[in-house]
């Protein structure tokens, strides 16, 4: 770290770098969602509500992720608390992967079974911010 100290983990570091790398991806998804709302790609009406839902939760949940991940480092959480406060991030691919996929097939009129990805990734997400404010409670 070119002999400077960090007050972040190498581990957080680390991590907030892969998920920064994200942001293309949620961009470019942003570019697919315009072309939809524009007619540009035929969707059904439950597919431009899953579509709006999974890029609307992806830029939320990367946000969260990442400040939730800085804090709990910052303030010397550790132990079973930080490490499920990841949960977040988790949250953050689930429940958009599910809001898409599930609703992938030509015309849909109803998601299909991968729509359970939101619940785990809602799951995911309580644990993790649960997690967080009790391991910060513990400081």
């Amino acid at each position: 770290m070119n002999g400077t100290e960090s007050l972040l983990s190498l581990a957080t570091i680390r991590t907030v770098a892969v998920v920064l790398l994200t942001v293309p991806f949620i961009a470019f998804g942003g570019t697919f969602l315009l072309r939809v709302v524009q007619g540009g790609f035929p969707a059904s009406e439950l597919q431009k509500s899953f579509f709006r839902a999974g890029h609307a939760h992806a830029g939320v949940l990367v946000i969260l992720g990442i400040l939730l991940r800085v804090i709990v480092d910052l303030a010397g959480v550790t132990g079973l608390a930080a490490t499920l406060s990841t949960g977040v991030l988790w949250a953050a691919i689930l429940m958009p992967a599910g809001f898409f996929l599930s609703v992938l097939a030509r015309g849909a009129e109803r998601p299909n079974g991968l729509v359970a990805l939101i619940w785990l990734g809602a799951v995911s997400l309580v644990v993790g911010v649960v997690s967080g404010a009790v391991g910060l409670f513990g400081v």
